[in-house]
């Protein structure tokens, strides 16, 4: 099997870039769609507006209704079909991302992605996640291409809420390990091939900088300010994590997680904090050194993702629920099946229960 990299084909970061915006999207396209909630329009409208002037591209916006769902994603393509849209913008967190970029496979236009938030590794992916209108995983959408462009305005993200920016983190945190795994079992990647040594070293890159500037930099969020440790773990979250978990595989981790979302009770909870528990459970499974765990486990513990059942919403351990996760996340196709070694849902059960014994016994 061919070894394969892929990536956008222009990743920006900087103070005020969303200033830029129009310069752009106006290369792309005329008639421009953007994808963003009632909320964020209220944010940044008047900037992508101004960025725009000039230029001969016409502005249409649509609210994104909260859910990266088929019903969603065809209610945009129609809309776009309506106004002839040419390129599509997404602008705010991951499920908005997703959606624009499934529409933007469906209609064949051009997709720029703006988030707004550094809480998960989605806007680099040529990769979208579905659900339910319930919020329950339904399928991994493979598109034909990464995003044309994705621009992210370090000013605006360091504002957003600090649990967000964790979460990023948390999703983040799992690249190196899942792509280590798919690397030692050889098993393909999203991108269509085997990691590269460049997908393996950038998703190790992540990982060092997640645990060298991940506590700094959510103190500096804490207090709404962009430092260059918060710099640094945008990129680890968006660029490296995207890149790392796309050309380097999924594994165990985002199986679990999906497992998760069976559970009414952890619905609140974000991708990111559902994976970070996920990995956990992955180490469990690998059976790896403890050394290993327990730097995960701390590193958790200090930048606030949950390392117990209890943390994820779970106030009672009932063994049919985690039964049902375990069965989700080895369900067929799943990506637990890149593991380098068989994995039954009773083994995922018994990693979930010895995970969540290891987060305890830590606090």
């Amino acid at each position: 099997m061919a070894k394969i990299i892929i990536a956008p084909n222009k990743y920006v970061q900087a103070s005020g870039e969303l200033a830029n915006l129009g310069k752009y999207v106006s290369s792309l396209g005329k008639r421009v769609l953007c994808l963003v909630t009632e909320g964020g329009l209220k944010r940044v409208k008047d900037t992508v507006d101004k960025s725009c002037e000039g230029s001969q591209c016409s502005l249409a916006y649509e609210y994104f209704t909260g859910e990266c769902s088929m019903s969603e994603i065809n209610r945009i393509t129609k809309i776009c079909d309506e106004k002839e849209i040419d390129v599509i913008v997404g602008i705010g967190g991951g499920k908005i991302l997703d959606t624009t970029k499934s529409v933007g496979y469906y209609k064949e236009i051009p997709v720029v992605i703006v988030p707004t938030i550094a809480s998960t590794d989605a806007p680099c992916s040529a990769l979208s996640v579905i659900y339910t209108e319930e919020g329950v995983f339904e399928k991994y959408l493979f598109l034909k291409q990464n995003p044309n462009v994705v621009l992210l305005d370090t000013d605006i993200i360091a504002k957003a809420p600090t649990r967000l920016f964790v979460a990023g983190m948390g999703d983040a945190l799992a690249t190196y390990f899942e792509a280590r795994a798919c690397e030692t079992s050889g098993a393909q990647t999203c991108a269509g091939g085997t990691c590269t040594l460049a997908a393996i070293q950038l998703a190790k890159l992540c990982y060092e900088t997640l645990i060298s500037e991940g506590e700094i930099a959510r103190k500096a969020v804490d207090r709404n300010v962009c430092t260059k440790s918060v710099e640094k773990i945008i990129e680890a979250n968006t660029l490296l994590s995207g890149i790392g978990f796309e050309s380097g595989g999924l594994a165990g981790a985002h199986a679990i997680h999906n497992g998760f979302t069976v559970l009414p009770q952890c619905h609140h909870m974000y991708h990111g904090e559902k994976v970070a528990f996920g990995l956990l459970v992955q180490l469990v499974l690998e059976d790896g050194p403890q050394e290993e765990i327990y730097d995960v486990v701390e590193f958790c513990y200090t930048v606030g993702l949950p390392i117990t059942l209890y943390e994820l919403g779970i106030q009672e351990i009932k063994p049919e629920e985690i039964m049902e996760v375990a069965k989700a996340a080895t369900a067929e196709g799943e990506s637990i099946h890149n593991m380098p070694f068989s994995v039954t849902a009773q083994d995922v059960y018994a990693a979930i229960l010895v995970a969540d014994a290891i987060g305890n016994e830590y606090l």
